[in-house]
């Protein structure tokens, strides 16, 4: 009988968390990985660290490499190969070999894309230059990081104002530099409510980040193939390096003419089982939709607790079990400096474009009693559902305690809870570790007190 082969497009999160639940419950099929940098496995999340110097070394992010692949699962993970092209009328995929400078095609019985996402940059002049980085993969971070030692920068500037923009701009303050973010949007952090992004904005400009709001990336400026300036439509600023912080896009522009269905923004269209419209081809991971238990609607996000999860649906799927992805509530949390940043379900705009009559409410309180030693000041804001109390969604800012709250608000998100229900959990207490009424139970109290 012939053996079966799975080929896995992407050698990180979900494409090596598929590989190794197949390799588990099947020691036969041939399982080859095409990885078209010279990394599998390894925390993209921890690169802004990494950069800082909180990670000594860009090793410490690698979980297994190729050789560990081979050697402990019978795993084919190839670096440095980049899949060009998907032929599923003929079950192929067309490989350039980046080392020798060749391409082959390769054919399979069963797919898996798993090939996240990039650094969003759009069509400017120069976006190319020396000095220009996105911050997706760990050869990225290095290249980042080498750039730093090798050309000693004293004025970054970072384009956009979401997590990694944010993340990055506590890196590099921490390596010393001058640090401007520019952002289009009234605030930065669009994935808060402008209220709360007003907050943090103001914590960043405290921790000495000059930020300019409204304003729009026109072009990059270059000195012998160097970036020298970020031109936007209000001004025109000195950069000894920039970030592109604008977001993720997902990575499937090779999936032009393979039919695989994509969305919109390019995602992969894929079941709650991760199959595409394609019969043997599976999408997982940043590179794939998923599904919004609060809004019921089609969503795409770049986490790598969702690239994992979706990785291990994707496996047992392919070795023919039954199983399916539920979806998610939208949680994520970053940091920057001191300040912890989380939210999770619908932001105000979201429930507006959805038609949701709502209600909110925000707090200020402490992340411990107010009498212990070291109690940092915390922000909730809540939103539910006018005449239900249904919670829809929640945003935390604060100090060190805070971000991980956030976890309670995503669990009720799952399980449906409304505000009388998240006051009711008997959620633990001591004075080291929250008030007698946690905050997230005070924001509650308080938009029930709205609503009556």
């Amino acid at each position: 009988m012939k053996k079966q082969k799975l080929i896995i497009i992407g050698g990180d999160a979900a494409g090596m968390s598929a590989a190794s639940k197949v390799r588990r419950e099947n020691k036969e099929i041939e399982i080859i990985v095409f990885e078209k940098s010279e990394y599998t496995s390894y925390s993209a999340c921890g690169i802004p660290y990494f950069i800082s110097g909180k990670v000594s070394s860009s090793d410490e992010l690698i979980i297994r490499t190729p050789e560990q692949f081979k050697k402990k699962y019978n795993i084919d993970a190839r670096i440095l190969h980049e899949v060009l092209e998907v032929d599923t009328d003929h079950n192929r995929v067309l490989v350039k070999n980046s080392l020798e400078k060749t391409q082959f095609w390769e054919n399979y019985d069963k797919l898996l894309i798993a090939t996240g996402g990039k650094a969003y940059c759009p069509e400017v002049e120069n976006r190319d230059a020396d000095g220009v980085f996105g911050v997706s993969t760990l050869r990225s971070g290095i290249k980042i990081n080498h750039y730093i030692e090798n050309k000693k920068p004293k004025h970054a500037v970072i384009v956009g104002g979401g997590y990694i923009g944010l993340e990055m701009a506590e890196a590099l303050l921490i390596k010393g530099l001058k640090v401007s973010l520019i952002n289009r949007s009234e605030e930065i952090m669009n994935t808060l409510d402008p209220d709360m992004g007003k907050t943090i904005r103001e914590a960043m400009e405290n921790l000495g980040v000059t930020i300019y709001l409204k304003e729009e990336l026109r072009h990059f400026e270059v000195k012998d193939d160097t970036v020298s300036a970020v031109v936007t439509n209000k001004q025109k600023l000195k950069a000894d390096m920039v970030i592109l912080g604008m977001g993720t896009s997902p990575n499937t522009a090779f999936l032009k003419n393979s039919k695989i269905a994509l969305s919109e923004k390019g995602a992969v269209k894929v079941s709650r089982t991760q199959r595409t419209n394609i019969r043997n081809v599976w999408a997982a991971g940043d590179c794939a939709e998923t599904y919004h238990l609060v809004s019921k609607k089609p969503f795409h996000v770049a986490l790598g607790t969702v690239a994992n999860k979706t990785g291990v649906v994707a496996g047992k799927n392919i070795l023919g079990q039954k199983a399916t992805f539920p979806g998610i509530v939208g949680t994520a949390v970053c940091k920057i400096c001191s300040y912890e940043v989380a939210r999770t379900g619908l932001l105000e705009k979201e429930a507006k474009t959805l038609g949701i009559d709502y209600i909110t409410a925000t707090i200020q309180s402490k992340t411990r009693a107010h009498y212990y030693p070291d109690a940092k000041d915390i922000c909730v804001k809540l939103i539910a559902e006018k005449n239900t109390g249904k919670l829809l969604g929640g945003q935390i800012i604060g100090e060190e305690g805070a971000a991980k709250r956030i976890d309670v608000l995503a669990v009720a998100l799952t399980n449906k809870l409304t505000l009388r229900n998240i006051i009711d959990l008997d959620l633990s207490y001591a004075p080291p570790f929250s008030p007698v009424w946690d905050p997230v139970q005070i924001a509650a109290r308080k938009l029930i007190g709205n609503q009556e």
